[in-house]
């Protein structure tokens, strides 16, 4: 029982650092350089416009990782608490990470991509950017409840 725990718990952990990594990327690396394209294209070739319109594909691809996170955490954290091994933090942690995980991934994700496709002037709206902002938001809250899932599930279960 205890091999097979500890290779449950390395499944998870990869699981959840694979989506945290991805989530790190994309908001450190790809978006300052997709939103920022004339800086390394020497000129101005694409609009803020363009440039939100190719981060939303890498945002779709990202979902994934993230969905199969929330899974994970799920699946893990809800096996662990029906075996009495509780643990206050880990609880809250993983109702933060798939409830901001979900709020990126179903509803800002698809709110965002739907008023994209309405056109440039909705996407330069006070409705846009207040949106745009809560999908950081919810991400950055993700990857919060995330390490400390990850952090919390390492110290205590892979001694």
């Amino acid at each position: 029982m205890q091999k097979t725990n500890k290779i449950f718990t390395t499944i998870y952990l990869l699981i959840l650092s694979l989506a945290l990594g991805a989530s790190v990327y994309a908001a450190f690396v790809v978006a300052p350089v997709t939103f920022n394209s004339q800086k390394w294209l020497g000129s101005e070739i694409l609009s803020r416009y363009q440039e939100g319109l190719i981060m939303s594909q890498n945002f779709i691809g990202l979902k994934y990782f993230i969905v199969a996170a929330m899974i994970a955490i799920f699946i893990y954290e809800g096996y662990q608490y029906k075996r009495f091994n509780r643990d206050v933090i880990k609880v809250v942690s993983a109702l933060g990470a798939i409830g901001s995980g979900a709020l990126f991934c179903f509803f800002y994700m698809n709110s965002i991509i739907s008023m994209q496709k309405q056109g440039e002037d909705v996407v330069n709206s006070h409705i846009f950017e207040n949106m745009h902002k809560g999908s950081e938001i919810a991400l950055a809250l993700f990857l919060l409840f995330g390490f400390t899932l990850f952090i919390r599930t390492l110290l205590k279960e892979l001694k």
